[in-house]
């Protein structure tokens, strides 16, 4: 059985998920507006999730984060070049050079049902392959004027249907879709 794949996501309402050197900065900010105890789905959403596959940029940004965020999770980092991890990190965490097609064949015959996919690169690269599912993007009420983009050329259109919407009190905006795979 093929695994799905879901994307959860912040975007400003411009579109980026970071500044053009990696900042987010802007959703630190946003991030202090939101109720003690909101996570807007995340926990539950993680809960879900058997694999989480990010690109090396997302990686190397988590990093600065402090402790590892995503527990015994297992997370593949995907880069061309061989990645160094620390000795005191998790053993859950790895590196592949597959293309998403590879790693979604390989992971969904080792039994993972669903996959998490982080980053902007990795996301537009597993929306090309057709691999992608589920996006949940949340909107941030800010505009940036310029960034990392969340969605980058694409060869084709790519229809999506709209699932739920769901406003929070801090004014994030999340939207849920299932992506038409019919269109890729």
């Amino acid at each position: 059985m093929s695994a799905d794949v879901s994307v959860f996501i912040a975007t400003s309402l411009d579109g980026f998920i970071a500044r053009k050197d990696g900042d987010l900065d802007w959703l630190d900010q946003a991030n202090a507006t939101v109720p003690e105890g909101e996570d807007c789905g995340y926990a539950e959403f993680m809960k879900s999730v058997d694999v989480l596959v990010m690109g090396r940029n997302t990686y190397q940004k988590v990093r600065t984060f402090g402790a590892w965020p995503y527990g015994e999770t297992p997370v593949v980092v995907l880069s061309q070049n061989t990645i160094e991890f620390p000795e005191d990190f998790p053993n859950c965490v790895t590196h592949s050079a597959e293309s998403p097609t590879d790693l979604h064949r390989r992971l969904s015959e080792e039994g993972a049902k669903k996959l998490y996919i982080d980053g902007g690169i990795t996301i537009q690269r597993f929306l090309r392959a057709g691999l992608i599912n589920e996006m949940i993007i949340t909107a941030i009420p800010v505009l940036i004027g310029e960034g990392i983009p969340l969605f980058g050329l694409l060869e084709k259109d790519i229809w999506l249907t709209h699932q739920d919407t769901k406003i929070f009190d801090c004014g994030f905006v999340q939207s849920k879709y299932r992506v038409d795979q019919a269109s890729n």
